[in-house]
């Protein structure tokens, strides 16, 4: 009996241990109220402190879009809605929206109402939540044109704009006076999960197709590029607006950016830009290039011995890029970074990892 005893103990302790594990991260949203960020994970959601430290956040199902307005934590299920108390983390609604199969993206008004997309039926859905008990479903657009994803509330400008999974992805825009659809811009990526705004409303995209994040200005006239070697499909990115911190899921892991450190000019003079933002390197270092014109571009990490050891970029490259260096956990010593153009410009510069 004794023996059986443990070894339930020993199973239970296992599952509390190794449970806490991202496996399927898909949205992260901050929850200031306690300090952490939220992650929808497969069937549960998860509790990140930024750290490492991860725990279960309630017992409820939480797999896709998720958003915090007030004291609510949000998050799509599929073909509907449930809310759960940031202080109790009881589940306090729950919402069924008819005719919806994947709703995925959300957003909110700051006040009382939530919009999300519908993947599979090119839908938009507005939920006013005003009331917990008795939540309402509006679909306010019945035809986005492309599959819809990402999605943000621009209050300033009376309008949400979402992202399409397509390629080349398309940024687009619904007239909330009118609930007319409209094009902002097409972009030079594929397959576009998330977005969100700093608080200089500069917008952020993430892609798979290739694997980056995108900042746009506010009124998406310019654009450069924020690569992070370790991002694998890139899902529904989640900002900070007190720290200035971009969390980014990435399946079995979230990623976070310093946007400070990311708005900081600290490269060469030299031709193409060429530079690092801080040496020895630390989580929110980052390598920054600049191209006037279409060339190709390679990134590549070597051992003292020569040995290629990571590629962090090689593509067809025109415009601004900023290579942000973490997730790649590297181990303490001296590596060479190597920056090469196929116009024959190559730079090698010693990185030195503490």
């Amino acid at each position: 009996m004794k023996t059986q005893i443990f070894t339930l103990i020993l199973a239970l302790c296992s599952q509390l241990i190794f449970a806490q594990t991202y496996t399927n991260a898909e949205s992260v949203e901050f929850d200031p109220i306690n300090n952490q960020w939220l992650v929808s994970n497969g069937s549960r959601i998860i509790a990140d402190d930024g750290n490492g430290n991860l725990t279960f956040f309630g017992t409820g199902p939480g797999n896709l879009g998720l958003e915090v307005l007030g004291n609510t934590a949000f998050v799509s299920v599929q073909n509907g809605i449930k809310g759960y108390d940031l202080t109790t983390e009881a589940e306090v609604m729950s919402l069924t929206v008819p005719g919806a199969t994947f709703l995925n993206g959300l957003t909110n008004d700051g006040t009382s109402t939530l919009y999300t997309t519908e993947f599979n039926s090119n839908k938009i859905f507005a939920i006013d939540v005003s009331d917990l008990n008795n939540p309402i479903a509006t679909e306010i657009v019945a035809d986005t044109e492309q599959t819809p994803n990402g999605i943000i509330y621009d209050g300033a400008n009376n309008r949400l704009i979402f992202t399409t999974w397509t390629t080349p992805a398309r940024i687009k825009a619904v007239d909330l006076g009118s609930n007319v659809v409209s094009d902002i811009t097409t972009t030079n990526v594929g397959l576009v999960d998330g977005i969100d705004d700093d608080s200089d409303g500069n917008y952020y995209i993430s892609s798979w197709s290739p694997d980056r994040i995108t900042k746009y200005t506010n009124d998406f006239s310019s654009f450069e590029t924020v690569v992070t070697p370790a991002l694998d499909s890139p899902a529904d990115v989640g900002y900070n607006q007190a720290s200035n911190i971009l969390a980014i899921p990435v399946f079995d892991d979230v990623i976070f950016i310093d946007l400070n450190v990311l708005s900081i000019s600290d490269v060469s003079s030299e031709k193409y830009n060429f530079g690092v933002s801080s040496n020895p390197i630390e989580t929110d270092t980052y390598v920054q290039f600049n191209l006037d014109t279409t060339e190709e571009v390679s990134l590549t990490l070597f051992d003292l011995q020569g040995k290629s050891i990571k590629s962090l970029f090689n593509e067809q490259a025109n415009g601004t890029y900023k290579i942000v260096l973490a997730g790649l956990h590297l181990e303490a010593g001296l590596y060479l970074l190597e920056f090469k153009t196929a116009s024959g410009f190559k730079k090698t510069t010693k990185l030195i990892v503490e």
